[in-house]
């Protein structure tokens, strides 16, 4: 079709390093380095690959109800400039964003979204 989007999710644990992560923080780094790589090879066939590396994603696995509201809930949100986690819907939006035509110029990127935690 000579057209097309990939938006890949990661991590933005590869674009700040965490003590105690190595291997994690290697693996989404190497991702990184793969989506830069292909989003170059793929845009001369008009086709986009960019990758959100997310962090502080409401998620009930990583933020289960019973943590919210807590001293440790409090630690982590301290992290985060934007005070708050990201909804679902807000990273929804982001990864929408990223497959549809208004994205055209973005080209082999790992684009944080992490309310501000890597600027950190």
């Amino acid at each position: 079709r000579r057209a097309g989007k990939v938006v890949v999710y990661g991590s933005a644990t590869g674009l700040k390093a965490l003590e105690r992560f190595a291997a994690y923080s290697t693996a989404r780094t190497a991702q990184m380095g793969y989506v830069r790589t292909v989003g170059l090879e793929a845009a001369k066939h008009n086709v986009q690959v960019n990758l959100i590396a997310q962090n502080f994603v409401e998620n009930p696995v990583y933020y289960p109800p019973e943590l919210k509201g807590t001293e440790m809930f409090e630690r982590i949100l301290r992290q985060v400039p934007a005070r708050r986690l990201a909804t679902g819907r807000e990273d929804a939006l982001f990864a929408l964003f990223l497959a549809s035509d208004e994205s055209d110029f973005f080209v082999g990127q790992a684009i944080p979204f992490s309310g501000g935690w890597i600027q950190r």
